[in-house]
């Protein structure tokens, strides 16, 4: 990932949700991510530097036409400009806030898959983390630690990200009942920010939504609280120890991310 503290075009600042039985799903969450000795989320769900990496909002009437995901917050040069290009490409406007004079603030669309994600502004909206040796070692454990959209045409979707959020891409060889094909790191001036992959293959029977990969302290301990939290694992990935790498899961009102260790 791409270092929230540092604006710039691309980089990916933050992600929230807008759900019903808001409560629940706060309680969800909190017990999901704090997990192991040191736990990398806090009770308001900010990570463990107290920044507002993601966030959970109740469902009101206002957002109530947004699709069940979590949306991650991708920084643009001109907010106006990407909702134009994404419309021209096949996206849907989904929210779209103007001041006064009627400039663009910040927006949310969604992909010609469905997959909903925000504009905002190339700005410095979180304080930069502490200059002490120990906070800095922690900093990239505390956000989010990747990000991940599966859907049947990644050629595709690949350049609809390239034209509205101004990132580059990097074809990643993959094999599937005898194919080769590429799925595809995206990139800000060189740096891995996201990937775009084919439903086959390692990748077959995810949602085509953005996944976020959240780090958390303890993996077997979160996985067990996704299931009694009410929740479900849909995908388990496994490392080159046959341990588990990554998991995404189903919150207990449908929206999916994924749990990786921190």
């Amino acid at each position: 990932m791409t270092d929230p503290f540092v604006p710039r075009v691309g980089a990916v600042l933050s992600a929230d949700i807008a759900v019903p039985e808001h409560d629940r799903v706060r309680r969800f969450y909190a017990a999901v991510l704090r997990t192991g000795e040191r736990p990398r989320w806090g009770e308001n769900l900010m990570n463990d530097l107290g920044l507002p990496i993601i966030g959970v909002g109740e469902r009101v009437e206002a957002y109530e036409h947004l699709p069940l995901q979590w949306m991650p917050h991708i920084q643009v040069a001109s907010v106006g400009t990407s909702v134009e290009k994404a419309l021209s490409l096949g996206g849907r406007e989904l929210m779209h806030n103007k001041n006064d004079e009627g400039n663009s603030q910040w927006a949310v669309v969604a992909d010609p898959n469905g997959a909903a994600f925000g504009l905002i502004p190339v700005s410095p909206a979180l304080p930069p983390p502490s200059d002490d040796a120990e906070v800095a070692a922690r900093a990239s454990a505390g956000r989010i630690a990747w990000l991940d959209l599966t859907v049947p045409d990644a050629g595709t979707t690949r350049d609809f990200y390239r034209e509205v959020v101004g990132w580059s891409a990097q074809g990643q060889e993959m094999k599937d009942a005898g194919e080769t094909y590429d799925d595809y790191c995206m990139q800000v001036g060189g740096d891995a920010v996201a990937g775009v992959c084919h439903a086959r293959g390692v990748n077959t029977g995810l949602p085509a939504v953005w996944v976020l990969y959240l780090p958390v302290g303890d993996l077997e301990q979160s996985v067990h609280e996704v299931e009694a939290g009410g929740g479900e694992v849909v995908k388990t990935s496994l490392g080159a120890d046959g341990t588990a790498s990554s998991v995404v899961i189903r919150d207990p009102v449908g929206a999916c991310l994924a749990l990786v260790p921190g």
